[in-house]
């Protein structure tokens, strides 16, 4: 299982601060998020950033961006002031 944890707006939106996954990769993950959520958890996942294991993800892929069991996927909204 991974966990991922929800920072902010992403937290508001989730409605938890965290939950844990077995998805395979990132998009996997975060289908399986939307898909017990409102639109608004949608919309404000558009907009995140994503950390894995410590890692942003930047542009790639989210499909190519795999999982690890007891891995950490942080779920990061714009901050306010940068």
């Amino acid at each position: 299982m991974t966990t991922l944890r929800y920072w902010a707006a992403a937290r508001a939106a989730a409605g938890v601060a965290e939950e844990a996954t077995s998805a395979a990769t990132l998009a996997e993950a975060l289908l399986l998020a939307r898909s017990v959520r409102d639109d608004r958890f949608g919309r404000v996942l558009e907009v995140c950033s994503f950390v894995v294991d410590g890692e942003p993800v930047g542009a790639r892929d989210h499909g190519h961006v795999r999982l690890t069991a007891g891995g950490l996927v942080d779920v990061l909204p714009p901050f306010a002031g940068g």
